[in-house]
């Protein structure tokens, strides 16, 4: 689990962003990072830390924050320090200090939230369609071979096969640019006194098919048959076709349960608990990805996106 020593955190916000003053509280509200809220003066940001060995992808998450704000929609934008940088480290640990997206986390239930964070997402894709970040990371999460796909007999074979399917889509010809990766409700923030939607937890640069963060978005409201207004709001941005959507969220969406069970068994294997607190953790995020492949496995491509609904 990531750990900052209290003492050691405040004195870092002094030293390297000038808060002398502020009034820190934990939050930790990520499965990969550790976070604080921190105050003075009336105004308010979020520490943020992430492992040694992800500063890199940190970096780049931040710099397609900057992109994605500079286009209009609030992202979590890191404040620089005083020496310059948008990373300063605390015994090693990355920290970064981010600016305050004011609303709440969107659930992602009713269908005005689901439009809400349909468009929201086509409109950041479409911003960052012309984007180009140095060194940002390709779109290839996953490999059947790794050794943490043995936790349990079913993940290898599981993913293998949503891993060929996704691979049958003929990536190449989707639309790609660069990805949220993880676009959940929770990630969405609505004021609701101004009406605007930020989009924030931007861990990485990766360039990939944007069916890919269209089928996580999916993911996280309950399925293809329960996100019929989600995604008829991105289609109308007309950021990716209808056709292309028909073709492949299905296996996107498979592939995506596929990075799940990827991500929960390497979980499990290292004993990683960081965001929760026990290893049960782990484990249902990993059942939860078994019992979703093998739904998948059983549907039908037609089913794929059924067409608008109305309210």
């Amino acid at each position: 689990m990531l750990v900052i020593d209290n003492g050691k955190l405040r004195a870092c916000l002094a030293a390297y962003w000038g808060l002398a003053d502020a009034a820190v509280q934990v939050h930790n509200g990520g499965m990969n990072s550790a976070t604080w809220f921190v105050s003075e003066g009336g105004e308010r940001w979020v520490a943020k830390a992430v492992a040694p060995g992800s500063r890199r992808s940190f970096m780049g998450g931040l710099e397609v924050a900057a992109h994605v704000e500079a286009a209009g929609v609030p992202a979590g934008t890191p404040v620089v320090t005083r020496h310059g940088s948008v990373v300063a480290d605390v015994d090693g640990v990355p920290l970064g200090l981010l600016n305050w997206v004011a609303g709440n986390g969107l659930l992602g239930r009713s269908p005005d939230e689901q439009r809400l964070i349909g468009a929201t997402l086509a409109r950041v894709h479409a911003a960052l369609r012309s984007v180009t970040i140095k060194d940002a990371d390709r779109f290839d999460w996953v490999d059947a071979r790794a050794s943490h796909l043995a936790v349990r007999p079913w993940v290898r074979p599981s993913v293998a096969a949503a891993l060929a399917g996704y691979e049958a889509l003929d990536v190449g010809s989707l639309s790609w640019g660069l990805l949220h990766t993880d676009p959940a409700p929770e990630a969405f923030r609505l004021d609701r006194k101004t009406g605007e939607c930020g989009l924030i937890d931007w861990s990485i640069a990766m360039s990939g098919p944007l069916l890919y963060d269209l089928a996580s978005a999916v993911m996280y409201v309950g399925g293809i048959d329960n996100a019929d207004y989600l995604v008829e709001a991105y289609l109308e941005s007309k950021t990716m076709t209808r056709a292309e959507v028909e073709h492949g969220l299905l296996a996107m969406l498979r592939f995506r349960w596929a990075v799940q069970a990827d991500y929960f068994a390497r979980r499990v294997v290292t004993d990683d608990l960081t965001g929760i607190t026990s290893a049960a953790d782990n484990e249902v995020g990993l059942e939860n990805a078994h019992r979703w492949l093998g739904r998948l496995a059983a549907k039908k491509p037609s089913g794929a996106h059924r067409g608008h609904k109305t309210a």
